[in-house]
């Protein structure tokens, strides 16, 4: 179990556990105040749907998830949020999932080894490894159910930026290195994208540790300061 805030994420059911990763790009995408319909990719636990719901109070998000134990620890920790009345979960890979109307925002924290060596769990796999959602049909899939002033989210290791950028029609409008010590190599890249060109690519980097045994930096803090009770 793990705590947050204003919710509590249980976990022991979900292939993929709370990691930095999902509460990175859960704390960093762009929510807008006009966003109603948000999709989250790949929910797991429900980690970053329940972010983007606290984060906007009008929205109306979906999470989808391919894994059907998963998608009911989802369902569990949504029945127990503040904001049950306004997540939906739905069991399915998100290349078959369609909805009525297109999202105004949309975030992943996508599988993302490719070719790597797998565990025993299947259910793991799925959650880790692109087998079953490559960053090609991770990128149509955004294209086709964003709304045309919309924004897409992802979070992916940063040997794979290129890879991602390329895989699509969506234009890069944010990239944001991320470091975890000052003096480290970016482990990982949170991308930012639209459907329309708007100019340059605007660059940021984050450091989340300040170069002292356990400390964090103040960008870090700043940006998961509503979620994490670590920073009170």
């Amino acid at each position: 179990m793990f705590r947050f805030k204003q919710f509590t994420v249980h976990q022991q059911r979900s292939a993929m556990k709370v990691g930095t990763d999902g509460v990175l790009v859960g704390a960093w995408a762009t929510v807008r105040a006009t966003d109603r319909a948000v999709l989250d990719i790949g929910t797991g636990t429900g980690l970053i749907a329940l972010m983007l719901a606290q984060r906007n109070p009008e929205a109306q998000v979906v999470a989808v998830e391919i894994d059907a134990e998963s998608a009911a620890q989802a369902r569990e920790n949504v029945a127990g949020s503040l904001w049950r009345d306004r997540i939906r979960v739905e069991e399915c890979a998100v290349q078959e999932f369609s909805a009525e109307q297109k999202f105004d925002l949309i975030v992943s924290n996508p599988p993302y080894f490719v070719d790597s060596l797998k565990c025993p769990d299947g259910s793991r796999n799925t959650a880790r490894h692109t087998d079953t959602l490559s960053f090609a049909e991770l990128m149509q899939a955004a294209e086709r159910l964003l709304a045309p002033k919309g924004r897409f989210a992802v979070i992916v290791p940063s040997e794979a930026a290129l890879t991602v950028i390329a895989a699509g029609n969506l234009h890069l409008v944010r990239r944001c290195d991320v470091r975890t010590k000052p003096s480290g190599t970016p482990k990982r890249v949170m991308l930012e994208f639209s459907p329309r060109f708007e100019g340059a690519a605007l660059r940021e980097e984050l450091t989340i540790g300040d170069g002292t045994n356990g400390g964090y930096s103040p960008e870090y803090v700043a940006l998961t300061r509503d979620f994490y009770l670590k920073f009170d």
